[in-house]
């Protein structure tokens, strides 16, 4: 069961307008496989509406039908480039138990890239933040945290920490890029523009946990789970059956669609290490999904023990229920607002998360004068009642 390593990943597109396009890969197997797929095609800013996986436990097979999210053009070629990076490599000539020894060895490497200290300043306008998240995301530049504060005369000096999925940030040619692409958006705001290589003690601060105060996320939570469903959107259901396979539990899901729902699903299984054999998606017009997972566990038995089929079906109600955590608290004449998310034990955060924050504010004209990002803390010049629920419906809408 395979192809040639050219044909690993093949993007067709649709074949009238309004279709989605349908990506096919075709690749050897690993845990959490499909999260790694889900997470680039959420990058990208691609919405999954359909998806088919199966595998022989070597070597998988993926359909996955997408639609653009109404963003810039997606770039096809590059997307084709970074999941075939996802992918273990189609043939080594040492096997595939020798491929995973190795991808062991690298591992701390791979969690571990240089982080760069991306510094400018400017004079403040509305939507500033996002457009120079805008920027920083076109160059693939991941943001691992953010401090901006504006001056009394309204110039704003901004310090993001990031790292290069393209891995040049080191070279003059790449910071000169970075540097161009950021005036030809600021134009004559920007003031000054430079990139370092992050100083130990900032890269180290990265590796520390950034959770938030205990207090602020059990509000958060029971604020949470105080909102009255909508009556047209039916209750997230999760359940495993052990009956239908002689080798696989069935991980059945029916849910209402949101954006990267299938990304917090295969998340959450390669947390738990658990493997899926076949699996289906499938969203209908109405926005609900359907979702059948046969897996195993990483010793490749089935999930028989109780307290582990409650613990997963909690966590996944949970995931579908609160994929993030939306809040304002009042600090005097300001109001905090606090977007937090869940991140993967390899420490990798929800793609494009700031970007769609910074887009919603945007959107509502709402000026955001101090940030600290570490797990999305902004300070914005407005009052509470109306405009929590303003936000939280624009942010449902967003992420």
């Amino acid at each position: 069961m395979g192809i040639p390593s050219d044909d690993v990943v093949i993007i067709r597109p649709p074949e009238r307008p309004g279709e989605p396009s349908l990506i096919t890969i075709s690749c050897p197997d690993k845990t959490g496989l499909g999260c790694d797929l889900c997470r680039v095609i959420l990058l990208f800013g691609l919405n999954i509406v359909r998806g088919d996986f199966s595998t022989d436990g070597k070597w998988c097979y993926v359909l996955l039908w997408v639609v653009e999210r109404g963003r810039k053009a997606t770039r096809w070629a590059l997307l084709k480039k970074r999941l075939i990076a996802a992918c273990p490599p189609a043939s080594s000539p040492l096997g595939i138990d020798s491929y995973y020894f190795n991808r062991r060895q690298e591992t701390a490497t791979e969690q571990n890239p240089q982080v760069f200290l991306f510094m400018f300043s400017c004079y403040d306008r509305m939507g500033l933040l996002h457009d120079v998240t805008e920027v920083l995301c076109e160059l693939e530049l991941t943001i691992r945290r953010v401090k901006v504060s504006t001056t009394p005369d309204g110039r704003v000096v901004d310090l993001f920490l990031v790292t290069d999925t393209r891995e040049l940030l080191h070279t003059k040619n790449r910071k000169d890029e970075a540097c161009t692409q950021l005036r030809a958006v600021l134009g004559d705001s920007m003031c000054s523009c430079d990139i370092e290589l992050a100083s130990a003690e900032l890269a180290e601060c990265l590796q520390a946990s950034s959770s938030l105060p205990p207090s602020v996320t059990e509000e958060m939570i029971t604020l949470e789970f105080q909102e009255e469903p909508s009556s047209s959107l039916p209750r997230s259901s999760v359940s495993v059956d052990n009956s239908l396979s002689h080798a696989h539990s069935l991980i059945q899901i029916q849910c209402h669609d949101h954006k990267g729902l299938l990304y917090d699903i295969m998340r959450t299984l390669k947390d738990y290490n658990i493997q899926i054999s076949y699996g289906r998606f499938n969203a209908a017009e109405n926005g609900n999904c359907n979702i059948d997972l046969f897996v195993v566990q990483n010793d490749g038995k089935k999930i028989v023990d109780c307290n582990k089929q409650k613990a997963l079906c909690s966590r996944l109600r949970m995931e579908l229920s609160c994929s993030l955590q939306v809040n304002l608290i009042s600090r005097g004449p300001d109001t905090e607002l606090i977007v937090a998310n869940p991140v993967e034990l390899s420490g990798k955060g929800r793609p494009l998360v700031f970007y769609d924050i910074t887009l919603a504010l945007k959107i509502l004209k709402i000026r955001i004068f101090l940030v600290y990002l570490c797990s999305f803390n902004l300070i914005t010049p407005f009052q509470r009642p109306p405009f929590f629920l303003i936000i939280s419906y624009i942010f449902r809408k967003l992420l």
